[in-house]
């Protein structure tokens, strides 16, 4: 019975949807573009990556070593940190993104408004501040998924990859950010249960795999915040534009 009424919705939705899906995907070619080609200086991001060791240690956050360690010792634990580091973030992404537009336009546009938000200030951070990752810095630490997987070059191919971006960590912050909308729109408590899960597992992702340190997910948790205080800002103003006088 729903069937019927909802297909006919979804149809009248389909030009608005394709539009947005215009708009995400220049923003996203942009945001690659920028931060693939935007050259850093080895020996600038190596000593930003020893001030951030030191600045860890002070604070004894320096446990990126700790983390690793069981999922390197086990082949199974360290599979399932490259698959959520690997598919845990632009599938799911761009999955959550389709259905909010087609579903849940509301929560749609404060995903794209706060990732589009975040994202312009990391590229800038990426640029003023480029920082080598652990994998490149430690050699006790592994690189796991360059040396277990070939599927991450393929969603992002070496041209569009800086490998000096290190902070903030969007993979952590833009999860928390889809796993809020998730959390939000969903109706089924198993669903919900993915939205919370997902962002904290993909904090422990990042850092398991060597690709961040544990500064670069508070950097990258604190930008996704800005973003999505943003996103509520701009909603609020889209409502009252909307409202009848």
């Amino acid at each position: 019975m729903l069937m019927p009424r909802r297909t006919p919705r979804l149809r009248s939705r389909l030009p608005w949807v394709a539009g947005q899906a215009v708009v995400v995907a220049l923003g996203v070619f942009c945001y690659f573009q920028v931060r693939g080609l935007t050259a850093a200086t080895p020996g600038v991001a190596f000593a930003h990556a020893r001030d951030v060791v030191a600045f860890e240690q002070g604070l004894h956050l320096d446990v990126e070593a700790d983390v690793q360690a069981p999922f390197v010792s086990s082949a199974s634990l360290q599979t399932l940190a490259n698959w959520v580091y690997i598919w845990g973030h632009w599938p799911v992404i761009i999955a959550t993104m389709v259905w909010l537009a087609c579903l849940h336009r509301r929560q749609f546009l404060r995903l794209r408004d706060a990732m589009l938000v975040s994202g312009a200030i990391g590229l800038v951070v990426f640029v003023t501040y480029p920082l080598a990752p652990p994998r490149l810095v430690d050699a006790a630490l592994v690189d796991t998924v360059t040396e277990s997987s070939h599927a991450y070059r393929v969603l992002q191919p070496p041209n569009f990859v800086n490998q000096y971006a290190a902070m903030p960590s969007l993979h952590a912050g833009w999860d928390l950010l889809v796993g809020i909308s998730i959390a939000t729109a969903a109706t089924w408590w198993g669903l919900r249960a993915v939205g919370w899960v997902l962002p904290l597992v993909m904090a422990v992702a990042v850092v398991a795999t060597a690709n961040h340190y544990v500064v670069d997910v508070v950097a990258g948790i604190a930008l996704a915040l800005l973003g999505y205080a943003a996103a509520v800002a701009l909603e609020r103003r889209r409502d009252a534009r909307e409202a009848p006088p």
